[in-house]
């Protein structure tokens, strides 16, 4: 991989990394409803199940979609399901002074279960793999995953920290209901590039 390609490389993990995205609204709701350290297990989950992912839609998943159209369809559906299905828990988290007792963040697991119903996170693994991986090679596959994962963490770390920040205005119960149901709000508009694509 030459030095020009690694460099727009990087640029493009860090830009699709930082900017809103199902992942990132999530890690800023938790943080705000959990704060920080509760919402680690969070953080890890996506920052090594979307590297996972890369190696793996690298390595040849991508053409699963090509061979069989209909999985691809199937999975956009399960997608659609899946983050509705967030958005009214974010909706409904409990007010913060209960979020300790009540509520639970997201698990590593589930984090990194969630990329496989991403649409967003299909998009950046598919693009980075096609337009970055000369050739497709195992080497080249394993570079762009290893930039993912060391770009994707402390971009999505942020977004945890700037929901933690906000939990100091979000003292009043009313004001953390209406904080989220305008995160549970952006998580279903971005659906909006996969229900109608350019």
């Amino acid at each position: 991989m030459t030095y020009d390609l690694l460099l727009a490389l990087i640029t493009f993990a860090f830009v699709s990394s930082i900017t809103p995205g199902p992942n990132n609204l999530m890690l800023m709701a938790s943080g705000a409803n959990f704060g920080f350290r509760r919402s680690i297990p969070h953080m890890l989950g996506i920052g090594l199940g979307f590297t996972f992912m890369v190696v793996l839609v690298g390595l040849g998943l991508a053409a699963v979609f090509d061979q069989y159209p209909t999985s691809y369809t199937v999975l956009k559906i399960a997608s659609v399901i899946y983050l509705l299905f967030l958005a009214w828990k974010i909706a409904n988290a409990a007010p913060s002074g209960q979020a300790a007792e009540a509520g639970t963040p997201m698990t590593f697991l589930q984090a990194a279960a969630f990329q496989w119903v991403n649409p967003k996170a299909w998009a950046m693994a598919l693009t980075a793999t096609t337009a970055y991986s000369p050739g497709r090679t195992p080497e080249a596959i394993l570079i762009v995953a290893l930039v993912f994962g060391a770009v994707n963490l402390p971009s999505v770390s942020t977004w945890t920290v700037l929901g933690q920040q906000m939990a100091r205005v979000l003292t009043n119960p009313r004001r953390l209901l209406v904080f989220n149901w305008t995160m549970a709000t952006l998580l279903v508009a971005s659906l909006y590039p996969v229900l109608w694509p350019a």
